[in-house]
Order: structure tokens, then C-alpha cells, then sequence
């Protein structure tokens, strides 16, 4: 199966926590059944991404990333590459690539969605097309393990663990997401660590 092809299975079956949510859901469907290539950056100017919200193993702290460019606090995550089987997968690599952790657990079914425009997206080697690239983001949850330690990657300034109710310049999306993802941990199903081992799975590159 492609990536496109599972990226459409995940969304089509994905249960929306809100209306706002189902209508991005249709968006990223829509997108998907438009475009062969709509889960690479090749996509231009809209593209999906896949990004991981970290929590810390008794779900009071949540590690995020100073971005590089962006110069703001986010969750893990980027482009989809080629050899990602899917969007699990892509949020797995990302999270662990940029946050040095490994054996971090993910929740199969994404956590959010998120479209915004980022005004720095290029493709590598090409010229400016002048596009404003809006990126797709279809957003998981992960717990990381009991005493992780992150490490800064070439792609952060910095990389911390920040207190659920202290979040660095919290703006809507990520409040939302971060409530979304304790909500998410507290179900029975993951109360008992049952999240899947996606980093034994899709282990880093």
C-alpha cells in the first residue's frame, strides 16, 4: 500500500472529536484524492505532515521543541519521506529523530488536525515558486518512557519538557492539543501504558 493510500485509510476512518475537525478531515481526504503526490513536500502549495505530541510517562509534562526557523515552542514533526510506510510512520521518525528518545509509545489513531501556513517551506535545491505553503498536519500522541532525557536536535534550538499547565506562549492549537492528547492517555485503553510501540516498529533513520 502507498503512503497516500494509507494516509486516506487513516483519515477516512478517523473518528473527528468536533465538527471543525470532521470538515479538515473532508479537507485532507479531498486533498489526498486530488493530488497523487499531496503527502509530499513536492505538493505544493498544500501538503500533509505528520507531527507527535510527547508526554511524559504520567501525562504532567509535555516535551516540545523550540523550532529552528519558526522560533516558537511545537510538538515533533515534518515532511513525510518516501520510505514511510505511513503516517504513524512519519510521526514516529520525526518525534524520535528530534527528540533523541527512543522506545516512545504511539497512539495509532491521530490525535488532530491542524492546517496552517508556513511561509518557510521549500523544496530543497529548488527556486522560490513564491507559494505560501500550507501544511496539513495530522497530529499523534506518544508517551515517553519514565526518566527520558531529550536530546536537541540539529533542527531545535532548544528541546524541554514543559508542565501541562504552563505551556511556553500557549496559543489555541496547541492548548487543544495538548488537552486533546490527556484526554486521549486518561481512556482506559491507554491508562495501562497500552499505546502501540510504534518505535520498535518504524525504528529511526
Amino acid at each position: 500500500m502507498s503512503l497516500r493510500d494509507a494516509a486516506l485509510e487513516t483519515l477516512s476512518g478517523w473518528s473527528a472529536p468536533s465538527a471543525d475537525q470532521a470538515m479538515l478531515r473532508e479537507r485532507y481526504v479531498q486533498h489526498l484524492r486530488e493530488h497523487a503526490d499531496g503527502v509530499f513536500r513536492s505538493c505544493r502549495p498544500d501538503h500533509l505532515t505528520a507531527s507527535t505530541l510527547v508526554l511524559s510517562h504520567d501525562a504532567t509534562h509535555v516535551l516540545l521543541t523550540l523550532h529552528s526557523k519558526a522560533q516558537r515552542w511545537f510538538q515533533f514533526g515534518g515532511h513525510c519521506e518516501d520510505d514511510d510506510a505511513s503516517l504513524l510512520a512519519a510521526a514516529t521518525r520525526e518525534a524520535t529523530e528530534e527528540s533523541g528518545l527512543l522506545g516512545l509509545s504511539l497512539d495509532p489513531e491521530p490525535v488532530q488536525l491542524s492546517e496552517h501556513a508556513v511561509p518557510f517551506c521549500r523544496v530543497p535545491g529548488a527556486p522560490d515558486d513564491g507559494l505560501t505553503v500550507h501544511h496539513l498536519d495530522v497530529r499523534f500522541l506518544a508517551i515517553a518512557a519514565a526518566g527520558a532525557v531529550p536530546v536537541v536536535s540539529e533542527e531545535s534550538i532548544d528541546v524541554r519538557w514543559w508542565p501541562v499547565v504552563a505551556l511556553p506562549d500557549p496559543e489555541p492549537e496547541l492548548s487543544e492539543l495538548v488537552t486533546l492528547a490527556l484526554s486521549r492517555a486518561a481512556q482506559p485503553s491507554n491508562s495501562d501504558g497500552g499505546l502501540t510501540a510504534a518505535a520498535s516498529d518504524h525504528p529511526s533513520r
